[in-house]
């Protein structure tokens, strides 16, 4: 269940990446069509995998076929993001809005519903599953049951997304400009980041009690003794909820929050119920471990690092990718034209660092934590025969092999052979506890040295030779392969002028210019940018006009003379802005439309 989490961040990686291609001018609607095809070919592909694995068991009915179901899940929801992927980046379906106003206004609400069409993917799988899976679980499922646990168990995932983006899209909406302004700079996007992955962490178990229909535990002796070992324990928590997880048959718990106001200890039905005292007070012992050992908390270091490394190194990468001539080889034996190719590049990149981040380093930290969990019962006891023997129970009433792996968790039989060998030499258990230590400072450690250095490379001292450092490249690229063709030479700066960073356009384009004191392209650009800059800080009259004098010396080109023209207009020069314009119209050979507005717009204000 935990890989649904990583499946559904990996499709709002997907979708918040589509940005990054270019907007068709026009949609195609006979893509809804190809859409709708293989959709229906994937709900086929899905009924037939799990039908011939129904008929594995009707043969055999003794036959454990757990791994294959499991095996192809996880395959058909690979394959279900593929097909999402297909839809944004090559259907380029999440277009298909881009007229309809509330989604301009609220981007999330259009986020929301292709997430829902992957949702729906997932569905897909969950039903045709559910004919051969429910013979693992320890008591009835319905197929609803079965549904709608994996939904609600995964949105989860989102929710720190969610909040955030729903945030900021309110935030647009209202006239607090200053507010506003500073959430545009490096300070405000950071405290805002960090303001609401605590507000989550915090407040967000009162969410997730809602979504999963938590209720509390009735009153009882399972209640009594659990409460009783949170009270041996020292453990404080706003209540212990009843967890209908699957329908309450599976044999689970879990522990949510790291403020004790809003902290809940999860049951499942099937866990009290099937366990003895000694086994489900090793239970609780074990989430209290978790508690204890503040692994929740590290969860929220662990997120707020790769959210913290994305921001500080996503420019720069990108920037990077400009100047990696190479591989755009590769792509015109396709003929996938550089911009496209750049967009491929940046998205495969994103996916890859976020598939390594979490499924193999959280992957690898959160074995180590369960296991620490596990060595928890030994502050307690120095038996873990209950624990041990609650493991064996798992496997048997899921039907599953103890050796079955598992990427968040060691195996049901490597977590036991742990066990009886600290049983048998407790120097391990202290071993392991300075293992985790050791994981956790060398982690922080290498996410401080990789923050600074990519803050460094943005906003440091590192920042001009990285600057000039691309801007030399992109220079000795345009050299070797066409010395006539300028276009070269300003993409890190046109890049940022289409992203509306005019900080970072003003910075590459100057930095462009201290190479090639008359690049046509630079000035032009910067010319234009100090003239016509929608924030009216960025103008500047006197830098728009002498870097236009400069480009129309070297260029007497039509757009030139219209960047003149508005050089010109913004120093008030109107009688000097006209005729420039006219020159501009003259030199046109297409928009004639365009400068001749051009030209009314400057002689209206003579006029006047």
């Amino acid at each position: 269940m935990f890989s649904n989490l990583l499946y559904f961040l990996l499709a709002l990686v997907i979708y918040t990446t589509s940005d990054l291609f270019e907007v068709p001018q026009d949609f195609d609607k006979t893509i809804i069509f190809n859409s709708f095809l293989i959709s229906i070919l994937f709900i086929l592909i899905c009924n037939m995998i799990f039908r011939r694995l129904e008929n594995k068991t009707l043969k055999n009915p003794n036959l454990n076929i757990d791994h294959l179901i499991n095996f192809y899940i996880s395959r058909l929801s690979m394959l279900a993001l593929i097909i999402f992927a297909v839809n944004i980046y090559g259907f380029k379906l999440n277009f298909l809005f881009s007229g309809i106003k509330i989604f301009k206004i609220i981007p999330t609400l259009e986020a929301i519903i292709f997430l829902g069409l992957f949702l729906f993917y997932l569905i897909i799988i969950w039903n045709a599953a559910f004919r051969v899976q429910k013979k693992y679980f320890a008591g009835a499922v319905s197929k609803k049951d079965f549904i709608v646990s994996n939904v609600s168990f995964s949105l989860p995932a989102l929710l720190p997304w969610f909040c955030l983006s729903l945030f900021a899209d309110i935030l647009g909406l209202l006239p607090w400009q200053p507010v506003n302004e500073f959430l545009k700079t490096p300070a405000g996007e950071i405290g805002y980041i960090v303001l609401f992955l605590v507000a989550i962490a915090i407040f967000g178990p009162v969410l997730i009690r809602k979504l999963w229909r938590c209720r509390p535990l009735e009153p009882g002796y399972a209640r009594t003794r659990i409460e009783n070992v949170c009270k041996k324990a020292g453990l404080k928590y706003a209540d212990i909820l009843r967890w209908e997880l699957f329908g309450g048959a599976m044999i689970t718990a879990g522990v949510m929050g790291i403020i004790a106001r809003f902290r809940y200890i999860l049951v499942t039905p099937a866990l009290f119920n099937s366990l003895n005292d000694d086994e489900l007070d090793s239970v609780m012992l074990h989430e209290i471990g978790h508690v204890q050992k503040y692994h929740m908390l590290f969860y929220l270091f662990f997120f707020a690092g790769f959210v913290a490394c994305n921001f500080v190194f996503f420019e720069p990468a990108i920037r990077l990718l400009y100047v990696f001539e190479p591989v755009y080889g590769l792509f015109e034996i396709f003929e996938i034209e550089r911009t496209s190719a750049l967009s491929i590049m940046i998205s495969a990149i994103m996916i890859g660092f976020f598939v390594l981040y979490f499924r193999y380093v959280f992957g690898f930290i959160m074995r180590n934590f369960e296991r620490q969990a596990d060595l928890h019962v030994y502050q307690f006891s120095n038996d873990a025969s209950a624990l041990i023997s609650t493991f064996y129970k798992i496997a048997s009433y899921s039907r599953q092999s103890i050796d079955k792996p598992s990427w968040h968790h060691f195996s049901i039989g490597q977590r036991v052979r742990f066990l009886e060998r600290c049983q048998l030499d407790p120097t391990l258990i202290y071993a392991h506890h300075s293992r985790v230590k050791r994981i956790i400072t060398g982690y922080l450690v290498l996410v401080l040295l990789v923050f600074s250095i990519g803050y460094s490379i943005n906003y440091g001292v590192a920042k001009e030779p990285f600057d000039t450092f691309i801007a030399e490249k992109i220079l000795i690229q345009h050299m070797d392969i066409d010395p006539k063709n300028s276009d070269l030479y300003a993409l890190v700066g046109d890049y940022y002028y289409q992203r509306e960073n005019y900080t970072q356009a003003i910075d590459s384009y100057e930095n462009v210019l201290r190479v090639d004191k008359e690049n046509v392209h630079a000035l032009n650009n910067l010319s234009w940018l100090f003239s016509t800059c929608p924030q009216k800080d960025y103008r500047d009259a006197k830098k728009a006009l002498e870097y236009a004098k400069r480009a129309v010396e070297q260029k007497k080109e039509a757009f030139v003379f219209d960047t003149y023209a508005e050089a010109l207009f913004i120093n008030n020069d109107f009688q000097n802005a006209v005729m420039a314009s006219k020159e501009a119209l003259l030199r046109s050979k297409d928009k004639k439309e365009y400068y001749k507005d051009q030209v009314q717009r400057f002689e209206k204000m003579l006029t006047n």
